[in-house]
């Protein structure tokens, strides 16, 4: 099963990867109070690609349903980081729209 899901687990991981950058630099931005949702959703996104990744690599049998709330969590905040120009919110959105993709297959 471990060997089935290794490319969503490196994708779950790249996109929490991402995620973590962004809610980073979202904090170095000069209106930190504009970046709050994205902040949260990108902190909210990270941890729940991380938890995805471990149930897959554990085989949980609880997995699916838990890659589905990680696709919507993805989805969320890759709308939420499209609303900004920031060069670290576009490739968030891309990583989480990629990712939610893979998490739906």
């Amino acid at each position: 099963m471990h060997e089935k899901n290794k490319p969503l687990i490196q994708t779950l991981k790249d996109c929490s990867a991402e995620c973590n950058h962004c809610y980073s630099a979202c904090l170095q931005e000069d209106d930190v109070k504009m970046m709050a949702k994205c902040i949260q959703l990108d902190r909210n996104c990270a941890d729940i690609c991380d938890m995805t990744a471990s149930w897959l690599a554990s085989g949980s049998e609880l997995s699916d349903k838990l890659k589905k709330l990680c696709s919507e969590v993805c989805n969320a905040c890759a709308e939420e980081c499209e609303k900004h120009s920031h060069e670290h919110c576009k490739r968030c959105a891309e990583m989480c729209r990629k990712c939610s993709e893979a998490c739906k297959s």
